[in-house]
């Protein structure tokens, strides 16, 4: 049973107790009563959730450039690690695909800053200067995404 009043709007449960607001706001949602629904911070709490997706994608793709760069440009200090790690985030954006197919739409678009971010990891953790890296991400997406040499 949730402790709110069913007919007072839910606002002020959005910055006290953050799980019964999202509560309230099934419960509103599957009664019909719309007119209490806290729409502001809903509309936000839905913003943030696609914004969240998109990073993920954009992060994950980030983590699998940086190794391919990294196995690239110093071969001889490849481990397991690297390789095992192309193919978790590959996973997790089979995963997200699966849950959220207009996200293959955004693809293309994450890819020109996951590359830059990549690039920028790959020198930190490699002692390259990030000159030594291609100005523009050497992969295409099935590469990025398929890609055995790397896996």
């Amino acid at each position: 049973m949730l402790n709110f009043q069913p007919d007072q709007p839910t606002a002020s449960a959005y910055d006290d107790d953050f799980v019964l607001w999202l509560d309230a706001q099934v419960e509103l949602l599957r009664a019909g009563r719309y007119e209490l629904l806290d729409k502001d911070n809903l509309l936000d709490e839905l913003n943030a959730m696609t914004r969240h997706e998109r990073r993920s994608l954009r992060s994950r793709l980030e983590k699998i450039v940086m190794h391919m760069l990294k196995i690239d440009f110093q071969p001889a200090r490849r481990t397991r690690s690297w390789s095992s790690s192309i193919r978790e985030q590959r996973r997790q954006i089979a995963f997200l695909l699966e849950d959220s197919p207009s996200l293959q739409h955004e693809l293309r678009t994450s890819m020109d800053g996951a590359y830059h971010a990549a690039v920028y990891e790959a020198a930190k953790q490699t002692g390259l200067p990030a000159s030594a890296f291609p100005p523009a991400c050497p992969y295409s997406l099935d590469q990025i995404l398929h890609g055995e040499a790397w896996a």
